[in-house]
């Protein structure tokens, strides 16, 4: 099986898979291969937190254009998987040369399998987009194809909590990977100073009582396949062993009190009202904690602020963390690395993320009394026991390569060629020689620096003023 997620999230997902009890492990780019049986599928999607989808693939072989595609699938015995009585939607990922349009070649997946059907039952089956019973997806890279069954149907961000969003609100798979990735499993106080929606809080709540993210979905795509074993997945569904008690205390802060009636709704779905406390409290309002905490956030980068109050922002965070959260270990991610230089706090870890597009990085930053230097001839030294050895550059690095490739495109641009200007004689532009026979072009100002409606060089008039007779 696969199971897919966000880039950046690779080990944390395959470190979930191994507490699951997968076998044979192996790590992707944005997916983490794996084997096991039919209760470790269903168990995969019920209790992943990190992971987006699990598919099963069935088919892998070469094609090298689009009717080769539907040639293949049209002998494939298509029954083991759907009947012609159910609904069903395919879904294509290309990255090939020979293959150039991803949805061409899901169209001819999908006639293969009407046509399968056609011939064999005399009907055809029912494709549905929307809300299909069976969902098949094709992936190609070069000519290397494979075919596989979603287990899950909707995205498992989708939790089934979240009731309203606000702008700009976190992937819910992200959330839980980011405060995995911290090392924190509820082991002290939690703290979102910006926590909008509530997605960081009510994720951690969930880490932090063992509670499974799937819990408030209604269905998954698994449910419709013919060997579906209801049985099995009930008994899964059902297992609250790993379900402990809150050991912590959990904050979600944020100035706009609209955010925090959302957050309240979002986590009273998700049965977590009692498990966090909500309030409105401007960043810089932040008060001093007394026990150690772990800090996770999201603060606006562009979507909910003006652009002009993103550095003060930030600088009032540093600011906060300096004096108010020592002791504690703040971690933060932003898609900017000048507004992490606004925080004024050496991270102790960088790690690459993606947010939707957005290439970011997540930082950590441990607070400790007095200056840096000062804390190293102590002999302390930062904690990076907990922090993943990430694949990726950092943001500033990205920039300043991307710098490079432009001063290095505009030095390769061709430039217009002239004529050296001998001794004595004025330099000019360089001119097209007209051939025998041929009129001269005529200059665009008509030679006299303003603009012509002649080629004569008569100035133009933007209006004509009327005599008192035409004044009607």
């Amino acid at each position: 099986m696969i199971a897919k997620t966000f880039q950046g999230l690779e080990e944390v997902l395959a470190k979930e898979l191994t507490e699951l009890g997968a076998n044979n492990i192996a790590i992707g780019n944005r997916m983490v291969s794996f084997t096991g049986d039919k209760a470790l599928m269903y168990k995969a999607n019920f209790h992943l937190r990190t992971a987006i989808r699990v598919l099963k693939p069935f088919k892998h072989f070469r094609a090298s254009s689009a009717d080769e595609v539907y040639d293949i699938c049209r002998k494939i015995a298509w029954e083991k998987f759907m009947s012609f009585s159910s609904s069903f939607a395919v879904d294509a990922v290309v990255n090939s040369v020979e293959f150039t349009h991803s949805k061409f070649v899901a169209y001819r997946v999908k006639d293969a399998i009407v046509d399968y059907f056609r011939d064999k039952e005399g009907e055809r089956p029912n494709v549905c987009v929307a809300n299909p019973d069976i969902i098949f997806h094709i992936h190609i890279s070069n000519e290397d194809c494979s075919l596989s069954l979603d287990s899950s149907g909707e995205s498992l961000h989708m939790r089934g909590y979240r009731q309203e969003t606000m702008e700009a609100p976190l992937n819910e798979a992200l959330a839980a990977g980011m405060i995995l990735l911290t090392g924190w499993h509820g082991e002290c106080d939690f703290i979102d100073p910006m926590c909008g929606s509530g997605t960081l809080p009510i994720e951690a709540a969930l880490i932090a009582r063992g509670m499974a993210p799937g819990l408030f979905r209604s269905r998954y795509a698994f449910e419709k396949w013919p060997d579906f074993d209801a049985d099995l997945f009930e008994g899964i569904y059902n297992d609250d062993s790993g379900e402990r008690p809150l050991q912590c205390r959990i904050y979600g802060y944020d100035k706009d009190a609209k955010a925090i009636l959302t957050a309240k709704r979002n986590a009273k779905a998700a049965g977590l009202l009692d498990s966090i406390e909500f309030n409105v409290r401007d960043v810089k309002d932040f008060q001093t904690v007394t026990e150690k905490s772990v800090m996770v956030t999201n603060p606006p980068y562009g979507e909910r602020l003006k652009e002009g109050d993103i550095p003060l922002l930030y600088e009032t965070l540093g600011e906060r963390l300096k004096h108010a959260f020592m002791g504690s270990e703040a971690w933060v991610i932003c898609n900017h690395y000048e507004y992490f230089d606004k925080i004024g706090l050496k991270p102790s870890a960088k790690i690459p993320l993606y947010n939707g597009a957005l290439a970011c990085e997540f930082r950590k930053y441990e607070i400790f009394g007095g200056k840096y230097d000062k804390f190293r001839s102590d002999g302390e030294k930062l904690n990076k026991e907990n922090s993943a050895e990430r694949r990726g550059k950092t943001l500033r690095h990205k920039a300043a390569q991307a710098e490079k490739l432009q001063q290095k495109e505009d030095a390769e641009k061709p430039r217009r060629p002239f004529r050296k200007a001998e001794d004595g004689e004025k330099s000019r532009r360089p001119f097209r020689r007209t051939e025998d026979g041929e009129k001269p072009r005529t200059p665009r100002n008509g030679g006299k620096g303003r603009p012509a409606d002649h080629r004569d060089g008569n100035r133009s008039r933007s209006f004509s003023r009327k005599s008192d007779n035409n004044r009607k």
